[in-house]
């Protein structure tokens, strides 16, 4: 039983300990689950960020990574200096006092990442996933006029679904944001 005092997605997270907030879609997908995973955090959750990377993860040091296709991510993280989201959130996240490292998974196929969030679930003990897409072509069912940028979303959507873990949601952030790639909310035609 939901209600106003209570949204359906913090309903839904009640009973999770560890919650992993991971981007879905790649980029700065992450960083659309921010306000929930401050919030969480803020509930006395401990949280965990984690992105499908496209950055160039060759280049970061070897000792950043975890398992294959899993690096851990901290503000000193060598690695490219025009275009690492995940690197710019660990410095972020660092000057606000926080010490959170955000988890980078290189973009893969459906059972490699699948394997890759495995094994950082058995890492951090993880009890609960929220994929965060920022946009919802994550939730295309075919009849959208474009076809946006699907495939890094049902990737992750895919490797997420066939995980052991109690809690598994999908949080769209940015409604309609996906409009410049020709995916509307409302179905064919767009608005």
């Amino acid at each position: 039983m939901t209600s106003l005092h209570e949204p359906p997605l913090f309903a839904a997270l009640k009973d999770a300990e560890r919650v992993l907030v991971a981007g879905a879609g790649g980029g700065f997908d992450v960083y659309a689950g921010l306000p929930l995973a401050f919030a969480l955090l803020d509930s006395g959750k401990s949280v965990h960020l984690a992105n499908l990377s496209f950055s160039a993860l060759d280049l970061i040091d070897a000792d950043a990574w975890c398992e294959p296709n899993l690096a851990a991510i901290t503000p000193a993280t060598a690695g490219h200096d025009r275009y690492f989201p995940e690197r710019t959130l660990a410095r972020w996240l660092a000057a606000q006092g926080m010490d959170l490292t955000v988890y980078a998974f290189p973009r893969t196929g459906v059972r490699p990442l699948q394997d890759a969030y495995r094994a950082l679930v058995r890492r951090l003990g993880i009890d609960a996933i929220v994929l965060v897409d920022g946009g919802t072509d994550i939730l295309m069912r075919g009849d959208e006029a474009g076809i946006g940028t699907p495939e890094e979303d049902m990737t992750s959507l895919a490797a997420v679904a066939g995980l052991d873990v109690p809690v598994r949601l999908v949080v769209c952030a940015g409604f309609g944001v996906d409009a410049y790639h020709g995916v509307y909310p409302a179905g064919k035609g767009g608005p």
